[in-house]
């Protein structure tokens, strides 16, 4: 399987609204609460948006977790005591700068806007204000400042203060890890471009500790690694880059950090960062708890605070950077023919199991293929439409490989391989369907 590397995509200004179209009608994203109207950047994942995400999931644990031996994981609550968040500096100082429209009263974040409101034009607003971001709630039944609490606005906080308790239940020496995934939350004053910027998301953040001094050497192999990893799901290299922050950009806890770069069709935009936070977090967190949350390293007899180096994505934006890269139009004997190229190791669907009919004698061989394929890879049965319309959907919802039973398969025990992006079909025996397709996978990912 050759995936092309210049693709005849829709054009730049339309590609977002035809990906819209074709996430819900294919079932990978749907506006959440449609039905009551929706919600404003906050959207429902479905069958097909699922199964793209777990994939993602299992990719980035695989390779931050499970092939390593110096990261283990956590899962952190939700909902953590205030003072986590004051410690963080995210109750004081997670802000973003919010204007009103004098005519129309909509409110915008200041940095966003292009001079004129973009609802009614009006070029008039209101002083600026600094809007914090975080979702409040209230713990137990009385609504009060004391039972205050925030859902969390990112992952990071509950593995620094989960530090100690990890480092010494797993028996780990620095340098060593801690990876996490779960949903947090931020009330974007101006989210946008569909799901590139949401109020409620989902993260994959690495906390990696390690003596300062190393933290240099440590970024360089972590801003390195994480590019790499983005390269293997098979997104295009050109889209792809790493770009420093300049001095003006550091957030307040960062010695230098970078971003890893996606061109979206509405320009270059971060897709992963990868900072170093220092031991700004470990010492806010020992000064407001009284805990002593340093390490002492018992072959040197030193005892100091890690600095830490962090890779943070967002799994709905890297699932967005997917759909938008893997996306391809080509005419196809005068028709248009729209192709999702995911990498094999992402596609939702990754083997097509088609008779060539609705015909009951095709029925029992083409349930036995099914089952034959299912213990291997993601499978999906599909006997509805003409197999030319179902070839086109498997392509638009980025299917690699499609297996066909015939007329002939039930004399000849063989069905039809068909790929993805180049339409070529081979026969193979069924007995030998699951090597074969074990190898054109293999080919498919460069392994």
């Amino acid at each position: 399987m050759t995936i092309p590397a210049q693709r005849n995509v829709a054009e730049p200004e339309k590609l977002i609204e035809t990906l819209v179209s074709l996430a819900k009608r294919r079932g990978f994203i749907f506006p959440s609460s449609e039905i009551y109207g929706g919600i404003n950047a906050i959207y429902d994942f479905g069958p097909l948006g699922v199964a793209l995400k777990h994939n993602i999931r299992s990719l980035w644990w695989r390779q931050m977790v499970e092939l390593r031996h110096d990261i283990v994981g956590l899962e952190s609550s939700i909902i953590m005591a205030s003072r986590v968040w004051e410690a963080s500096g995210h109750v004081a100082g997670f802000t973003d700068p919010l204007v009103e429209c004098k005519n129309c009263h909509q409110r915008f974040r200041e940095d966003h806007l292009e001079g004129v409101c973009p609802n009614c034009g009006n070029k008039e607003f209101s002083e600026s204000r600094q809007f914090n971001l975080m979702f409040k709630t209230f713990l137990g039944p009385v609504e009060d400042s004391a039972a205050q609490v925030f859902l969390r606005p990112e992952t990071a906080q509950g593995m620094f203060v989960q530090f100690q308790n990890v480092l010494n239940s797993s028996r780990k020496r620095i340098p060593f890890g801690i990876a996490q995934q779960g949903r947090s939350f931020r009330n974007e004053i101006s989210p946008g471009n569909y799901i590139f910027r949401l109020r409620e998301f989902e993260q994959q953040e690495m906390e990696f500790f390690v003596k300062p001094g190393t933290d240099d050497e440590w970024l360089d192999y972590w801003k390195q690694a994480r590019l790499d990893w983005y390269l293997s799901l098979g997104v295009r290299p050109e889209k792809l880059r790493l770009r420093a922050h300049g001095p003006d950009e550091l957030a307040h806890y960062a010695k230098a950090a970078f971003d890893v770069e996606y061109e979206f069709p509405f320009g270059w935009q971060e897709l992963e960062g990868i900072a170093n936070r220092t031991d700004f977090d470990l010492r806010q967190h020992s000064q407001y708890s009284g805990k002593d949350l340093s390490y002492f390293d018992e072959e040197t007899k030193e005892r100091y605070l890690p600095y830490v180096i962090e890779p943070a994505m967002g799994v709905d934006r890297c699932l967005f950077t997917l759909m938008i890269d893997a996306y391809d139009e080509e005419e196809v004997r005068g028709e248009t023919r729209v192709v999702l190229r995911f990498h094999p190791s992402v596609a939702p669907i990754q083997v097509a199991v088609l008779p060539l009919s609705k015909n009951e004698k095709l029925l029992p061989t083409s349930r036995e293929v099914e089952e034959l394929l299912r213990p291997h890879f993601r499978i999906e049965y599909d006997e509805t439409q003409s197999i030319g319309r179902r070839y086109r959907r498997h392509d638009e919802i980025g299917t690699p490989f499609a297996v066909t039973v015939d007329f002939d398969s039930l004399e000849d025990k063989a069905v039809t391989i068909r790929e993805r992006d180049s339409m070529e079909q081979v026969r193979v025996a069924i007995a030998e369907l699951v090597p074969a397709l074990s190898e054109k996978f293999r080919a498919a990912s460069g392994t």
